[in-house]
């Protein structure tokens, strides 16, 4: 019975600290609601496709409200930069970073309402074959896309959860 009590008493204890989901309320919440109002512009280059894919996917999932109406405007840095030296100064290692500036803005007023920046970035061997090299630096632009996309939606949530509860 003493250990029973105080895993009954810890599910009281934690309503008590503040937390609630982001997206209480499923589907029909606050924080889903304005994220499925959300419309992503069209971005630059290849890079700039998989993120709007990345974006969309993951605001597919929300419904639109009848709230107000947001765009997301993106603009992505996509760099890569050799720093692993052999001693004939070959490049043995890469690095690639995807950084992306992004605005959220109310589509009836125009007010920006949200400017942020997210990225993150993947190492990538080089070898001796060069299509094995243009291969990984492919796959760690798809994943950073992804992470970017996660960490975009991510604060996204966040706002509207603090604007839906001042």
């Amino acid at each position: 019975m003493k250990r029973i009590l105080p895993l009954i008493a810890l599910p009281l204890l934690l309503t008590a600290c503040g937390l609630r989901p982001v997206y209480g309320g499923g589907g029909h919440g606050p924080v889903a609601q304005a994220l499925g109002n959300v419309t992503v512009e069209p971005i630059e280059g290849k890079a700039g496709w998989l993120m709007r894919n990345a974006l969309n996917d993951r605001l597919a999932a929300m419904q639109g409200g009848s709230g107000p109406h947001y765009k997301l405007v993106v603009k992505l840095d996509d760099n890569i930069a050799g720093f692993g030296l052999r001693a004939d100064a070959a490049i043995t290692r890469e690095r690639r970073t995807l950084r992306a500036r992004y605005q959220l803005v109310d589509e009836s007023t125009g007010a920006q309402l949200l400017d942020d920046t997210a990225g993150s970035d993947a190492g990538i061997d080089v070898t001796s074959s060069e299509y094995a090299t243009i291969a990984a630096e492919d796959t760690a632009l798809e994943r950073l896309s992804q992470t970017v996309a996660d960490q975009i939606i991510t604060r996204l949530a966040m706002y509207s959860r603090k604007a839906a509860n001042p």
